[in-house]
């Protein structure tokens, strides 16, 4: 965008962006005036990214992130107002660019088989940013970008506007739900010190001896039958799930077919 781009939209009330999330849009120039800073809004993300990769997203302090990079504190504050704009922009970094759109003549439901696959893996890859609370709707451009994709999976499906948007929505809540649960359990099994199959049959134990087959029937039914002998891929249990979900979403595409 020019110089002269007419950012009111992004001021509309009540939607007025912080000046950083201006600044990763393209709608927002450093000023001309005055001497050239040597830091970069990308490069203070950068280093906040660091920090949080190495130390955990607790780290994460603006005097820390200036620590990084040889900085005062005062500096970061010409780049962003405060941590909370500082988090968005490095989850929007977390999430890193959106896959291709779907391909010519694709079904929706493997587009959004592949766009959930996806944006797992990204949060696996990431996992200190699944810590970063969730203050809005996607802003963001990496966001903006995964939201347009998966929406795009729903082209030809026939569903209302509202429909797609609330299916893109319910599959990204359960692939974090699921990322976030799994990689604090894989933190609990790593400080155990057990193998996860040893953990999960000692979870089977602990059950067994908590509980009796007349109060917790379906619990005793699932123990019989060797559910908690050892454990199962992250991978199959999220595979599990996400078709469940995607039959669930078949049954509206159907019925909007139907005149």
């Amino acid at each position: 965008m020019d110089d002269h781009t007419d950012h009111s939209a992004t001021r509309a009330a009540g939607w007025q962006l912080p000046a950083s999330i201006e600044a990763v849009w393209g709608v927002r120039d450093r000023p001309h005036k005055g001497p050239k800073p040597g830091l970069t809004l990308g490069r203070v993300v950068d280093a906040a990214v660091r920090v949080a990769e190495s130390e955990g997203l607790a780290a994460v302090s603006m005097s820390r992130v200036a620590t990084e990079l040889g900085a005062s504190t005062m500096s970061l504050y010409r780049y962003v107002a405060a941590k909370d704009e500082l988090l968005d922009l490095m989850a929007d970094q977390a999430y890193g660019p959106p896959p291709p759109p779907p391909e010519p003549g694709q079904g929706w439901r493997e587009g959004l088989s592949q766009w959930a696959w996806a944006l797992r893996a990204t949060y696996y890859r990431n996992a200190w940013a699944l810590h970063i609370p969730i203050s809005s709707l996607p802003v963001t451009p990496n966001q903006v970008g995964w939201f347009e994709n998966g929406l795009s999976s729903l082209a030809a499906t026939g569903l209302m506007e509202e429909v797609k948007t609330s299916v893109v929505l319910l599959i990204n809540t359960y692939t974090r739900s699921e990322a976030t649960i799994n990689v604090n359990l894989s933190a609990a099994v790593q400080a155990s010190g057990m193998p996860p199959d040893e953990w999960m049959a000692y979870y089977g134990r602990l059950l067994t001896t908590l509980t009796d087959p007349q109060r917790f029937p379906a619990i005793s039914a699932a123990i019989a039958a060797g559910v908690f002998d050892q454990a199962d891929a992250p991978d199959k249990e999220f595979g599990f799930g996400l078709e469940r979900i995607l039959d669930g979403i078949e049954v509206l595409v159907r019925a909007s077919a139907c005149p």
